[in-house]
């Protein structure tokens, strides 16, 4: 029997980085001048057409994806002020990308927690998408969470 429709997939990365959780959310949670700064270079810039800080704002980005760059629009909430911050893409195919920054030890670190979640396919196509989805997307939260150590210090 074969399956229809979509799957989600969720690629994660996370880091300890040597800042208070306030510091780290707080530049996460700006789209004019933090977050741009934490965007690595598979990144083609990052517009901001509503808003700026946290919910509510409105941004336009370019990634380049195997030698194209394609454009998104996303939505931003914060289901946890202070603490989760959402990107939802525009597009109606549930893609999201939480961001999370809880207290790590002793209080002057954070534990941060870049996810996200792709709609894949069922059997093998889904197999592939979630593999190169897996392999794009950790390596890109990797550099993502050193320039944001880099940017909190």
């Amino acid at each position: 029997m074969r399956q229809r429709g979509n799957n989600k997939h969720t690629v994660t990365a996370a880091a300890f980085i040597e800042a208070a959780p306030e510091r780290v959310y707080s530049i996460i949670a700006d789209y004019r001048n933090g977050h741009p700064r934490i965007l690595p270079g598979e990144y083609d810039g990052l517009i901001v057409e509503r808003g700026g800080l946290g919910a509510g704002t409105i941004i336009r980005f370019g990634m380049r994806l195997l030698g194209k760059t394609q454009t998104y629009r996303a939505a931003i909430t914060e289901p946890e002020p202070g603490r989760v911050l959402v990107e939802t893409v525009l597009d109606g195919k549930g893609v999201t990308t939480t961001f999370t920054v809880r207290p790590g030890p002793g209080g002057l670190k954070s534990d941060v927690t870049i996810s996200t979640e792709v709609p894949v396919r069922h059997g093998l196509l889904g197999a592939v998408e979630r593999f190169l989805a897996t392999r794009f997307l950790r390596q890109i939260f990797r550099k993502q969470l050193t320039l944001l150590a880099e940017r909190a210090k």
